[in-house]
């Protein structure tokens, strides 16, 4: 199976990976709690259809003490 998508061979690519790092870190850096933090990149995760992210995000909540009627919940949130 090859990727889809090489990020290192375009630059363009590149350049916009390091953005979403950057604003990633940033959201991380905030005094927003870990569980909450993690919701919210749940359902940007299922805005844009990944399912590798959503598996992430829903584990990565999980760990950081979020209930599963919440994770449930998500995917009804407007």
């Amino acid at each position: 199976m090859d990727a889809r998508l090489d990020y290192a061979a375009n630059p363009v690519e590149a350049k916009a990976a390091k953005y979403l790092v950057s604003a990633d870190r940033a959201v991380h850096d905030s005094p927003l709690p870990a569980a909450t933090r993690e919701l919210v990149q749940l359902r940007a995760s299922q805005i844009n259809g990944c399912a590798v992210c959503v598996d992430q995000h829903t584990k990565d909540a999980a760990h950081a003490g979020e209930t599963a009627v919440r994770l449930n919940l998500v995917a009804v949130r407007r």
